[in-house]
């Protein structure tokens, strides 16, 4: 009588695969099933207290004596993403510090950042293509990619602000750092006549006879402004997720702040509790002023003026200004702009009719089923 044919065992087959370095569908497959009902937050909600930072910050001008060989900058790791690298899976954030009579020396890559400014003087600049642009209290400066870009502090006091840059996804996503630093002196030569400036032309009213620049040019964000929008808008509705929200919008295009990456500025006003919603962007925040919390999950973080705190993407959250006279108000880079290229941006706001759901995903044979 025949002997029934042995089944090959499929863990011994997958370790087969693996020498020949392949690898069955089915275990994406399994993978997939995991993944109904959307991803898994990547990385955890964290948060940096400025009563830390700031004292290390000191410190690291101890430790780095000069700005020509390094960037004195902290860099926020997210304590939940392996082998660290990162704020979000995407997103880098971090504070610099430069001393009186410093300069951090100029160069480009192909990251993009931005730099919004947490002590500044009228007197201090970024340099970005021989741009000039000055470091006041809460202005946001773009460093497009590939652009040249030096910091100069000729006052008497510190200048302290926040980077922001997609490090992760051009480094660990796309494999494209390129780097290159300015030749010579590697101090960056300064445009004088500032009607050359690309960030004049990218004004509301700009030249007719010439087609203006339409992404990576220098731009500034003045706090003044940014401010004052704020507070007009302040007695509208705003959004009931995120409070009283602006964009930093590209001035030519309508779009976003840069092409990887969205800064936004938001206020909560006194009292304030947002409805809880999640989406498939990660955002990184710094507290300008105020005193709050955010709740990602079952995790509540009560920040504080100059806190920066992280939600990763497809996580529960919502915000609440606990001052009861004041407002409390947040500024954030996000991802939004990444995810609308894919088209992979959906949000889902939490018990409403309205929720963006995900598709429907077929039942998966099981591998090695009958």
């Amino acid at each position: 009588m025949a002997q029934p044919e042995k089944k090959k065992d499929l863990k011994a087959f997958d370790a087969e695969l693996a020498q020949l370095h392949m690898r069955g569908q089915w275990l994406y497959d399994d993978l997939l099933v995991k993944a109904i009902g959307g991803p898994r937050p990547r990385g955890e909600p964290y948060i940096w207290k400025w009563s830390t930072v700031y004292p290390k910050l000191i410190e690291a001008c101890d430790a780095l004596p000069e700005s020509f060989t390094a960037r004195r900058s902290l860099l926020f790791q997210n304590p939940g993403i392996e082998g660290g690298g990162g704020t979000t899976h995407t997103l880098l954030m971090g504070i610099q510090i430069i001393r009186p009579g410093e300069v951090a020396w100029a160069h480009r890559h192909t990251m993009s950042a931005i730099r919004f400014i947490i002590k500044g003087n009228p007197n201090v600049y970024t340099a970005v293509d021989g741009e000039k642009c000055p470091m006041e209290d809460y202005d946001l400066i773009l460093t497009p990619r590939w652009t040249w870009h030096d910091h100069h502090n000729p006052t008497q006091d510190l200048t302290i602000w926040l980077d922001a840059l997609d490090v992760p996804l051009l480094l660990g996503g796309l494999n494209v750092p390129f780097y290159e630093p300015y030749p010579g002196d590697q101090v960056q030569a300064l445009k004088e006549d500032q009607s050359e400036y690309l960030q004049v032309r990218a004004q509301p009213v700009r030249p007719t006879w010439e087609e203006p620049k339409r992404e990576n040019f220098p731009m500034r964000y003045r706090w003044r402004e940014t401010e004052a929008q704020l507070k007009s808008l302040a007695k509208r509705p705003g959004s009931p997720y995120d409070g009283v929200s602006l964009e930093y919008a590209n001035p030519v295009t309508g779009g976003p702040t840069l092409a990887t990456l969205s800064c936004w500025m938001q206020m909560l006003r006194p009292g304030e509790r947002t409805k809880k919603h999640r989406h498939t962007s990660s955002a990184m925040y710094f507290v300008v002023r105020g005193e709050g919390a955010t709740v990602v999950g079952e995790k509540e973080m009560a920040w504080e003026k100059h806190d920066s705190f992280v939600v990763p993407n497809w996580a529960w959250h919502e915000h609440v200004n606990r001052s009861q006279s004041e407002e409390a108000i947040l500024f954030s880079v996000n991802d939004i702009p990444v995810m609308n290229a894919f088209g992979l941006y959906r949000e889902e706001p939490e018990n409403s009719l309205y929720a963006v759901a995900a598709p429907p995903v077929p039942a998966v044979r099981k591998a090695g089923a009958d």
